[in-house]
């Protein structure tokens, strides 16, 4: 693969995560209720929908960045998808039980792995990635 051909990988990448601002914002929105109030079902609606869109962007461009990446590193970023997708389920559980103390921390976690995972696809789809130092 050339260096331009990674390059348009990584702008792809850029492209997905870009699409998911709006959706984390609005999780981020949600995370500011107050311990202890009770979540409307329009802040549950969101908090499925918005982890689903983000779900489904960082699925993608696991595809794309998967295409480049060595056998070790697609196994690597399946391992953070599926760690995506349970701290999603967790939030999902969280919002639909009506707890916001709870709902908060998996938010929370729920965004730090989100950006974990673009961080570690556009470093194996990065121009450098593979070539010898």
């Amino acid at each position: 693969m050339t260096t331009a051909d990674k390059i348009d990988k990584i702008d792809k990448i850029e492209d997905h995560q870009a699409r998911c601002q709006p959706y984390v914002l609005r999780l981020q929105m949600i995370a500011l209720y107050e311990a202890g109030t009770a979540l409307t079902w329009q802040a549950v609606t969101e908090v499925v929908q918005a982890t689903g869109a983000i779900l489904a962007e960082a699925e993608a461009a696991g595809s794309d960045a998967g295409a480049a990446a060595s056998p070790g590193a697609a196994t690597f970023l399946n391992v953070r998808l599926s760690r995506l997708a349970a701290a999603a389920n967790d939030a999902i559980a969280a919002a639909g039980e009506g707890d916001s103390g709870l709902l908060r921390r998996h938010l929370h976690r729920f965004e730090v792995l989100t950006s974990a995972i673009w961080t570690v696809q556009q470093a194996v789809s990065g121009p450098d990635h593979g070539r010898p130092r």
